[in-house]
C-alpha cells in the first residue's frame, strides 16, 4: 500500500505540466501582443510623417507605445522563466538547454525554487521600473514639488537597482 501511495504521490508532480504549458501559451500571447503594439506604433509614426500631421502629444504616444511593448516582453520573459523553471524542477532537465560541453546554460539553469524565485523577482522588478517610466512619461509637472518627488522616485529606484545587483553578484547568501 505504501509503495502504491508513494508512486502515485511522485507521479502527481506531472500536474505541473499544466502550469508549464499554459505559462508558455501566456508567453507566446504576450510576445505576440507586444509585437503587434510595436507594429501599430510604427504604423502610427509612418502615417504621421507621411500625412505631415504632428499631433500635440506625438512623442509621448510613441514612447508610451514602445515602453508598453517592452513591458509586455518582460512579462513574457517572466512566463518563460516560470515555465522552464517549473519543468526543470518538477519534471526533467531540459537537455537542449545545455551547452555543447554539457554544462548548464546560465540563463535557464534553475536548480531550486529559490533560484527560480530570484530570477523571476529580478525580472518583475524590471517590469515595475519600466511601468514607472511609462507612467512618468505621462505625468504633468505643475510645480517644483512635483519635480522633487520625481527626482526622489528616480533616486529610490536607482538605489534599489544598485542593491539588487549587489545582492545577486556579491552576496549569494543574502535572500531577497
Amino acid at each position: 500500500m505504501e509503495k502504491l501511495f508513494e508512486s502515485t504521490l511522485w507521479s502527481s508532480r506531472f500536474i505541473v505540466v499544466l502550469a508549464v504549458v499554459f505559462g508558455l501559451i501566456g508567453a507566446v500571447i504576450l510576445f505576440t501582443v507586444a509585437s503587434v503594439d510595436i507594429f501599430t506604433t510604427a504604423g502610427y509614426v509612418l502615417n504621421t510623417y507621411f500625412t505631415g500631421a504632428h499631433p500635440e502629444n506625438f512623442h509621448g504616444e510613441v514612447v508610451s507605445g514602445i515602453i508598453g511593448a517592452v513591458d509586455l516582453y518582460l512579462i513574457g520573459v517572466v512566463m518563460l522563466l516560470f515555465s522552464f523553471g517549473l519543468y526543470e524542477l518538477f519534471i526533467s532537465e531540459i537537455d537542449q538547454a545545455k551547452d555543447k560541453d554539457g554544462s548548464d546554460n546560465k540563463i535557464l539553469a534553475i536548480h531550486s525554487l529559490d533560484q527560480l524565485k530570484d530570477k523571476i523577482s529580478k525580472v518583475i522588478v524590471m517590469v515595475l521600473v519600466v511601468g514607472f517610466f511609462q507612467q512618468a512619461a505621462h505625468m504633468k509637472y505643475e510645480n517644483s514639488l512635483d519635480m522633487l518627488y520625481f527626482a526622489l522616485s528616480i533616486a529610490a529606484i536607482s538605489i534599489g537597482l544598485y542593491f539588487l545587483g549587489k545582492v545577486g553578484k556579491n552576496n549569494k547568501d543574502i535572500k531577497l
